[in-house]
């Protein structure tokens, strides 16, 4: 199966973040056929294992959320309107006018409305409205509604995926689909190359309220190397160039105290050597990804980041590049393979 086909279907599914269940599902129905053994754990984590050719219990870890952000019902009005917050870093400036699903007992579609300007002030008009003033309708009555829905069920922004000119992708969730199906093209490229370590390629949860996903699988695994593939912020033109990376340039190789030095030289020279375009970006402190949890689990592991860049983070028009997906997942088995006959504790010593 395509990339692409693989990433419209995730990208479409339900999975705000503790609600990984249906993305998490059509993972598993692409990653089964390349992998030997696939488990979830009791957080929902999908941990997917290509065992190396070597048993010598060295382990590296690729991790991606799966998880998405999301909003969730807190209230429903006498006239039926539903009142509703956010689960993770929504910007609530570009909640105006969407379309929405309520995932109650069945779907519940619905609309975040606006009142017409023509009924509204200049200086109101001026102002970017707050998630607090904004309500969902879906035509119900309360009575109606409370049939099918009730405080707590999640609501998502209703979106299709749609293919842009020159192999660009523009949906929700990218953030962090895109790594997922990064590992799932890393996956396809081992398939026929030998590699010395056991991969663990981990579809994590609750990433966007904390990186929760990531502090159990890696607890459990205890990789000797970890890498997340993350999104990192794509050009646009009112954004400053060392805030970001450009956009069908290749993955960006992130540079700082979250990072091993180590596994960073030897991803640049796995590029290098496979002729993968690649960029660098600095993370000063936190990273803000999966590789915090990661480096910092029991003893410490060797982390690295991988960023593929992204356009309109955290909206519904996430943009990307499919060739960037490509040349990320390549990278990362190139990696893996240059790591066979190699003493990692030599590899990673200071």
């Amino acid at each position: 199966m395509s990339n692409y086909d693989f990433l419209k279907r995730l990208t479409e599914a339900y999975g705000v973040s503790g609600y990984e269940g249906e993305a998490s599902t059509i993972i598993q129905e692409f990653f089964k056929p390349l992998c030997d053994d696939v488990t979830t754990d009791s957080l929902g984590n999908l941990i997917c294992l290509k065992k190396g050719s070597k048993a010598n219990g060295k382990k590296i870890m690729l991790a991606a959320h799966m998880d998405e952000i999301g909003l969730m019902v807190k209230d429903i009005d006498e006239n039926g309107f539903v009142w509703f917050t956010n689960i993770g870093g929504i910007d609530q400036r570009t909640l105006l006018c969407q379309e929405v699903i309520i995932h109650g007992a069945k779907k519940i579609y619905g609309i975040i409305g606006a009142k017409p300007p023509h009924l509204t002030s200049d200086e109101d008009r001026s102002k970017a409205l707050k998630m607090e003033d904004l309500m969902i309708d879906t035509g119900y009555k309360k009575e109606e509604l409370k049939e099918y829905i009730s405080i707590g069920d999640i609501i998502t922004i209703k979106r299709k995926a749609v293919s842009l000119k020159n192999n660009w992708f523009t949906g929700k969730s990218l953030d962090d689909r895109a790594g997922v199906v990064a590992m799932y093209s890393c996956l396809k490229h081992l398939k026929d190359v030998k590699h010395d370590l056991d991969v663990y390629l981990v579809a994590t949860v609750q990433e966007e309220v904390g990186t929760r996903g990531a502090i159990t699988a890696t607890y459990e695994i205890e990789p000797d190397i970890g890498i997340a593939i993350d999104v990192g912020f794509g050009r646009t033109p009112e954004l400053k160039e060392f805030d970001t990376i450009d956009m069908d340039k290749g993955p960006a190789l992130t540079i700082g105290p979250n990072i091993h030095p180590k596994v960073m030289e030897g991803l640049k020279k796995a590029a290098k050597n496979n002729y993968i375009d690649y960029q660098v970006e600095i993370a000063t402190g936190h990273s803000g990804t999966d590789a915090w949890p990661m480096q910092v689990s029991k003893s410490g592991v060797a982390t690295a980041v991988i960023s593929i860049p992204l356009r309109y983070m955290h909206t519904s028009v996430e943009t990307i590049s499919l060739n960037d997906i490509d040349k990320t997942g390549k990278l990362l088995a190139c990696f893996v393979s240059s790591l066979n006959d190699t003493d990692l504790e030599e590899f990673l010593c200071y």
